[in-house]
């Protein structure tokens, strides 16, 4: 269960205890990801990121920030995404005081020094490129690019490189006070921690918070027109993601589309994973998954194969979407995969992290807020012919996309296997 009330800036405090833990998480979720970047600013949300860690009045610098927390064993961290950015401290729960005063500190006083940001530049530059030496992250972000064109969500949240290289103080200054306001937050405690010491701490840390959101990000109406993209590369595998546009995260069939995934290739019983991996050991890691959007997704499998059998690797996965939308899924089949479903969900909630994000996530970008009973419900709700509809609308040759990173050269091979 989780509770919500608002500070009078108007920030939403959402409380979600946990029973049997000793540690509790604050988070903070911004809506400020990278889809609220124009062409002239890609980057800044996640440079933005970054930056937060350099101080602010109590805690001056990286190491004052770190040595804070990791002097009581916590963890902190954030992370940037196309929708939302999200910043967070983990510790004992004795030690929540700490925790919201180190989190506070950052988000209303950072000051980002131009001296910091020169050298961040380069960390920022390193990430970019350990990406690119990893086609299994690369052919994720070429996938997105391929499905959703020149449109924010198209892009890469790292940025480019002439943003990153140019970027300055007051852009961060300016990209802060446009987006990091009550209206655009939310704060989120997790774990040992009940709703009235929530409401205490928000109020010491976080009252201060003002302004209104200025941004809004672009509506997305249409998916890309190319069908394959491949990056030509000397690897030792070549790692492909082939799959269809999907459905947003407000979709009536968002679980049915979630169930769709799991039983494709969401797990070691999946058909993915039984009749490629292990009936014929064409990989080691082969799996489907689902990206939702408030308004736009996907379904996709990826796949790491020998070069030598990357057209066959193709023929195979393209073999199972067939078969699901010609044959439908089995009534045994979806029993599991809710069951899976369900069952990943209450583990992970388990963590306070976890818990702080589930809950805060839907506070800030969804009309409601589900708690855990309302969500297993709407779960095992999903029928079978429900699945068995969609995946007959969704996994259409027409809609196939594919991309490749390896050493294969003929794009024209390519598109006939998915043609």
């Amino acid at each position: 269960m989780y509770t919500l009330e608002r500070l009078s800036s108007g920030l939403p405090v959402l409380t979600a205890p946990s029973e049997g833990v000793e540690s509790a998480t604050v988070m903070v979720f911004a809506g400020a990801g990278s889809r609220y970047e124009r062409e002239q600013d890609r980057g800044i949300s996640h440079f933005l990121e970054h930056m937060f860690f350099k101080g602010g009045d109590k805690y001056l610098t990286t190491k004052d920030v770190s040595a804070a927390i990791e002097g009581v064993g916590g963890d902190f961290n954030a992370f940037t995404g196309k929708e939302y950015a999200g910043y967070y401290v983990k510790a004992a729960a004795k030690h929540l005081d700490l925790s919201c005063d180190v989190l506070s500190d950052m988000l209303l006083n950072a000051k980002f020094p131009q001296e910091e940001i020169e050298k961040e530049r380069g960390v920022i530059m390193e990430e970019e490129r350990m990406y690119q030496d990893t086609p299994m992250y690369r052919a994720g972000w070429d996938f997105e690019q391929l499905l959703y064109g020149d449109h924010p969500l198209g892009w890469d949240t790292i940025g480019t490189e002439k943003v990153i290289r140019s970027v300055m103080t007051t852009d961060f200054l300016r990209h802060k006070e446009a987006l990091y306001t009550p209206d655009n937050l939310v704060l989120a405690f997790a774990g040992k921690v009940d709703q009235v010491q929530a409401r205490g701490l928000a109020e010491k840390f976080f009252k201060n918070i003002a302004g209104k959101k200025k941004n809004r990000f672009a509506a997305f109406d249409t998916f890309g027109p190319d069908r394959v993209y491949l990056r030509t590369k000397k690897t030792e595998q070549a790692h492909l993601v082939l799959g269809v546009p999907g459905l947003g995260a407000l979709d009536k069939d968002h679980f049915a589309m979630k169930l769709l995934a799991i039983i494709l290739g969401g797990n070691m019983s999946s058909r993915m994973f039984l009749n490629i991996r292990e009936a014929k050991g064409l990989c080691y890691y082969i799996s489907t998954e689902v990206d939702s959007y408030l308004d736009a997704g996907s379904l996709s499998t990826r796949a790491g194969i020998d070069q030598s059998r990357l057209h066959e690797a193709i023929s195979l996965i393209i073999h199972e979407y067939d078969e699901c939308a010609k044959g439908g899924v089995t009534d045994e089949e979806l029993v599991r995969a809710k069951d899976y479903f369900t069952g990943r969900v209450t583990l992970s909630l388990e963590d306070t992290e976890e818990r702080a994000h589930f809950y805060g996530k839907q506070q800030l970008l969804y009309p409601k807020v589900r708690d855990l009973e309302q969500y297993f419900k709407e779960i095992h709700a999903v029928t079978k012919a429900q699945v068995n509809a969609l995946a007959k609308r969704l996994l259409t040759h027409k809609a196939l996309r594919l991309v490749v990173i390896g050493q294969e050269e003929n794009k024209g091979k390519l598109e006939e296997l998915i043609a």
